[in-house]
């Protein structure tokens, strides 16, 4: 004990301020302390002795000087509450029974020895028999009653058990201090090892490591299938009530208030869990469940909690409710993890022997729990996640790392942290590798992960599994994404997620993700890695802005709930031969439909096309967007949307080949109109040697154009090359420079018409265009300027 700790101690007692363990209760010192010289100097040591008569212990009194020589080893008569000084634990078993009396204080100098850094002060309380644990309590003298209790102000210390290192284990110990009441933080100053899982159900405990190592040499075998087996697992508890009511009407999305069957049950502050009845299509799909508390007692009928739905509540669906009493303030931090060795699993799916995945260890875990922080814990060599949640509420995981876990391949293994069922979540600081996610949320909503980064990411260090997870943002992160991408069990959906300022090999959000934002988001191409370079996106309220793919953007239907526009701005993709852009109608596709909506594409560009389908979409806008081919004979882009509307922009070396309308089945024929303006300028040339191009049986294709350009290369590459049955042209104000025109098979004539008016030619070869003019068909000098 240095000098700071002795005053702060002086402090304590004369204040009432320092706990007696084992009770949970403060003791008061008040009473006057009577004490040789002697054994004050030899309580508190030579090196404070100018201290012992100013602000240490005040109201201490010395014996006179004739009491000084004698016996000093005999404790003074009228001092019931005396400072005494022993080397070590060991030492408090030699003071003699009789000469001890309530109250006595004794400083331990060391656990073992002086000043190892297990010392301590105890009090003497003649009536307790609560059992000792070597720690907090130790055995007095004989084997009645009479317990020697560390006074403590809430912090207790691993080495006040003899812990000094991983060669003796600290379970015991770790179960002592937890379970004291009166102990609100515990801390390590050393490495650890610790053989047991541990429950704890209690609240407002801090376990700090200091930064030290723990290991887990000879942990016992968890249960299987069990990543709640943590070292340490704080769990809450059920209250025991419950009640089930169907919704008398449906409740909509942001609603806070809900229906029950008897709020009596129910009191502000208390806390339910509620959860909504599965859909048919998954066992898991469930839009509400979450651990809420109750904040307003509404009506006999109804409650607000602290929570706004994310997903509309159908009349006749049922919400179970279950009262709990979860565990608060439960902190770990600072710690070094590392696990245990697994035998090596060569299949995916199936265990090599019955306990393989019950051998690993994880460090931390937590079930109905709110306001439950982790901080500073770097593990390796995990089987379950780091950190384990679920229904826990307002909690921040933040400064952990996890590099090289056993396993990573069955599932739920080689995570950092995964959430199931929270809410009001906050990761922060984090980082992985060679893992498989940093980040997963199941069922999460409210919640955000800041600037943690993933590498050795082929896993997707980010994800969700598609439990109607809602409101999440992501910002400024690395690594693999992969949202709502689970399974029909969970029910592949998700709603209002953000992402930005994000770099990875692949973001993949193209089941039923509703409301998706990208902002500043570069998918990177990774050698050996499939599909690197990518992002596939649903577009039901898409919006991408300032993204970049190197190899792909590809966008497809999953759902339909959005209200807001899909736009993609300011962004840049790189094509991969053959690839989609807007998938196509594929027989027997599940999860990846055609596009019935609308689409912009605003200040972008498409490079190193080649070969790429826009299967879908219901309109097509592009405003000063580029298409830009990867050669002068390769460039080309089939596209089945119905209405193609271009403004400014283009195509370099590029060209559009109408594939007719990707849904024929309500006009009944492949249609599709083609708008061009806004100074659009279409140059080079391409494999199909036309800018646009309809040859498709039975296609018929209305074509506005105004001022562009369009220059071609060569004389062999046409600005529009149509043909077929009633199609229809008219080009006001553009301007065209040498190819040519082949039109004259298409169609037109009759109510199908054909007009070039006020437009410049300059070298256009012009053999190819309908023969008659007419009332419908009018394109010669006396309608345009012809060089």
């Amino acid at each position: 004990m240095n000098q700071k700790d002795i005053n702060n101690l002086a402090e304590d007692m004369q204040s009432g301020a320092v706990a007696e363990t084992a009770t949970g209760f403060p003791t008061e010192h008040k009473e006057e302390v009577s004490i040789s010289r002697r054994k004050m100097l030899q309580a508190i040591g030579i090196g404070s002795v100018m201290l012992a008569g100013s602000a240490l212990f005040p109201k201490l009194a010395f014996a006179d000087s004739e009491a000084q020589g004698k016996d000093d080893q005999k404790l003074d008569k009228g001092a019931p509450s005396s400072m005494l000084q022993v080397a070590n634990v060991q030492a408090l078993s030699s003071i003699p029974k009789g000469q001890l009396k309530e109250g006595t204080l004794v400083y331990v100098s060391g656990y073992y020895t002086a000043g190892d850094g297990g010392g301590h002060v105890v009090r003497w309380s003649q009536s307790s028999t609560a059992g000792a644990n070597g720690g907090t309590v130790h055995q007095g003298t004989g084997i009645g009653a009479g317990r020697w209790l560390t006074i403590h102000n809430g912090a207790a210390d691993f080495r006040w058990f003899g812990i000094f290192g991983p060669n003796q284990n600290a379970d015991d110990a770790l179960d002592a201090m937890v379970n004291d009441p009166s102990i609100h933080r515990v801390e390590a100053h050393t490495d650890l090892n610790f053989a047991r899982r541990h429950v704890f159900h209690r609240s407002h405990i801090e376990l700090d490591f200091g930064g030290h190592t723990v290991t887990t040499d000879g942990i016992e075998l968890n249960t299987r299938d069990n990543p709640f087996g943590a070292v340490l697992f704080f769990q809450g508890t059920q209250a025991g009530g419950s009640q089930t009511v169907t919704l008398s009407a449906a409740l909509p999305e942001g609603r806070d208030v809900l229906e029950v069957s008897n709020a009596s049950a129910f009191q502000v502050d208390d806390w339910w869990i509620a959860r909504i009845s599965n859909n048919s299509g998954g066992s898991a799909q469930r839009e509400l469940d979450y651990l809420v508390k109750v904040t307003e007692i509404v009506s006999s009928s109804s409650i607000r909690v602290n929570y706004k739905l994310g997903w509309p509540l159908a009349a006749g669906r049922t919400i179970t409710y279950t009262k709990m009493n979860p565990v608060f303030h439960c902190h770990v931090r600072n710690m070094q993890f590392v696990g245990v060795p697994v035998p090596p699993n060569p299949s995916a799916s199936v265990r090599p022997f019955e306990t393989w995945d019950q051998i690993g260890s994880n460090p931390v875990a937590y079930e109905f729990a709110v306001e439950c922080n982790v901080s500073g814990i770097r593990a390796t060599k995990v089987f379950w996640p780091v950190i384990q949640r679920r229904y826990c509420s307002h909690y921040i995981t933040e400064q952990c790392e996890l590099v090289n876990p056993e396993e990573r391949d069955w599932g739920g293994t080689g995570y950092l942290t995964q959430q199931l069922n929270v809410l009001y979540g906050h990761v922060r600081d984090c980082n992985t590798s060679n893992a498989r996610h940093l980040n997963d949320f199941t069922c999460a909503a409210y919640s955000m992960v800041e600037n943690c980064h993933g590498d050795g990411d082929d896993y997707g260090p980010f994800v969700t599994h598609g439990q109607y997870e809602h409101d999440l943002v992501y910002i400024g992160n690395s690594g693999l994404l992969s949202f709502a991408n689970s399974g029909t069990t969970w029910g592949d959906s998700a709603k209002r997620i953000t992402v930005k300022k994000h770099i990875a090999t692949r973001i993949v959000a193209n089941k039923r993700l509703t409301d998706l934002t990208l902002e500043d988001c570069y998918a990177i191409v990774k050698e050996g890695l499939a599909n690197s370079g990518s992002i596939w996106a649903n577009v039901d309220g898409l919006q991408m802005r300032g993204c970049t793919a190197e190899n792909m953007i590809t966008l497809s239907k999953g759902s339909s709930l959005s209200k807001r526009k899909n736009i993609i701005d300011s962004s840049s993709f790189g094509m991969l031969n053959g690839y989609e852009i807007a998938r196509p109608i594929r027989a027997n596709t599940v999860g990846y439909t055609p596009i019935n909506g609308d689409l912009q594409i605003s200040n972008c560009e498409f490079y190193n096309v080649e070969d790429v389908n826009i299967g879908s979409l219901n309109k097509l806008t592009l405003i000063n967007t580029w298409f830009k081919g990867a050669s002068p004979t390769t460039g080309k882009v089939r596209v089945g949307t119905k209405e193609i509307v271009i403004q400014g922009g283009g195509f370099i070396n590029c060209g559009f080949v109408l594939t007719g309308a990707w849904d024929k089945s309500t006009s009944g024929n492949a249609a599709q109109s083609v708008t061009l303006g806004g100074g659009a300028q279409f140059s080079g040339t391409n494999g199909e040697k036309a800018f646009f191009k309809s040859t498709e049986g039975g296609n018929a294709v209305t074509f506005n154009i105004g001022q562009i350009v369009s220059a071609a290369a060569d004389a062999d590459t046409a600005h529009f090359h149509i043909e077929g049955a009633g199609n229809r042209l008219h080009s006001i104000g553009a301007h065209f420079k040498g190819g040519k025109y082949v039109a004259d098979g298409g169609g037109f004539g009759a109510e199908n018409f054909f007009c070039i008016l006020s437009c410049v030619e300059e070298g256009v070869d012009r053999t190819s265009l309908p023969a008659e003019e007419g009332d419908t068909i009018k394109h010669g000098a006396a309608y345009n300027m012809i060089f």
